[in-house]
């Protein structure tokens, strides 16, 4: 599916890096009795604290009292949103590049505009609908852009909720609405903008459904795209950066459980499993890459970075299996005051 996506991330840092064949690279570090160790200790260390956690709610106090706080930050996300969408395009318009380092863009004022009219929240969601309909007409032309799918879930985020406050939309719409008011008498959008928040308005809640899929699924691509599908390009980064003295493994480990720990963040995001645990996860890895990988280009990560703060904020939403868990706790006849 993804054959010929051209430059991966990994592209940003280490220029070329022999062909290694994936299933043969597989087995030989699993082939390693310490590395299947490692690897399947990891697993059941997961599965065992989710199992726990569902199972004795510890903290719940301290998760009650986390998730009311982050309640109150959710005035706050449209704002998160544009920031974490139009800073990315600014910095990209620039820096010459399409959304992503691996397409070089021939203008820059497209993106450039789109972004501070984000960061101003000046005409947000007709801004937002034509960055989605810009990316995905380049994703079409350069399938590669697929490595930067995250600002699909990103524009369908601001698209649903607007620009919110502060932004130049509230205060024209305030104005507009405010009696005897000039720029009322002669402004034409209001009413249409009214129309179309009053159409939308229902379909807010599923900001978060549409923030996680995107997310998780450019962090499951990444994962196995460009670690475990293609580890040769990974295994020269962990070269060059000689990453075996941070965390003592050896190299085909570090790829494989660095692929393996971004596999299986997208997922959980994708399917909104421990949503808020696995957005900090998330973000902690976006970190460490940073600061691990000097040469990466910070632009190209704020998105994410954004977009699983505000996944943090939110938690999973509808369609999630954390809905799911929460309806089935909330019913079961071994719930408790506690939870």
């Amino acid at each position: 599916m993804f054959t010929g996506l051209g430059p991966s991330h990994v592209d940003y840092v280490v220029e070329g890096a022999p062909t290694v064949r994936a299933v043969e690279f597989l087995v030989e570090v699993l082939s390693n009795p310490l590395n299947a160790v490692l690897l399947l200790g990891g697993a059941l260390s997961v599965v065992a604290g989710m199992v726990a956690y569902l199972k004795y709610k510890p903290a719940a106090a301290d998760v009650r009292a986390l998730r009311s706080t982050l309640e109150e930050y959710h005035a706050f996300l449209p704002w998160m949103l544009r920031l974490a969408v139009g800073l990315p395009l600014v910095g990209a318009g620039f820096a010459g590049y399409f959304f992503s380092p691996s397409v070089e863009a021939p203008t820059r004022i497209l993106q450039v505009l789109l972004g501070f009219f984000l960061l101003f929240g000046l005409a947000t969601r007709a801004v937002a609908l034509v960055g989605l309909l810009a990316y995905l007409t380049g994703l079409v032309l350069r399938p590669e852009l697929v490595l930067a799918s995250e600002y699909i879930g990103g524009f369908l985020g601001v698209l649903l909720l607007g620009a919110g406050r502060p932004s130049a939309d509230h205060l024209l719409q305030q104005v507009a609405a405010a009696r005897g008011t000039i720029y009322g008498r002669f402004d034409p959008l209001h009413p249409l903008v009214e129309k179309f928040n009053d159409i939308v308005g229902p379909y807010e809640q599923y900001a978060p459904t549409v923030i996680r899929l995107g997310v998780g699924f450019n962090f499951a691509l990444l994962g196995f795209w460009e670690k475990l599908a293609n580890p040769g390009m990974a295994l020269a980064v962990v070269d060059k950066y000689d990453l075996t003295a941070v965390v003592p493994v050896d190299p085909g480990m570090w790829v494989v459980g660095a692929g393996l720990t971004e596999l299986a963040v997208g997922i959980f995001l994708f399917v909104g499993l421990f949503t808020r645990a696995t957005a900090a996860v998330a973000f902690v890895v976006l970190t460490t890459t940073l600061f691990g990988l000097p040469d990466d280009p910070v632009l190209a990560h704020i998105t994410l970075f954004g977009l699983s703060s505000a996944l943090f904020v939110t938690g999973g939403g509808p369609l999630s299996l954390d809905e799911r868990l929460a309806a089935v706790t909330e019913h079961s006849p071994l719930a408790t005051s506690t939870e």
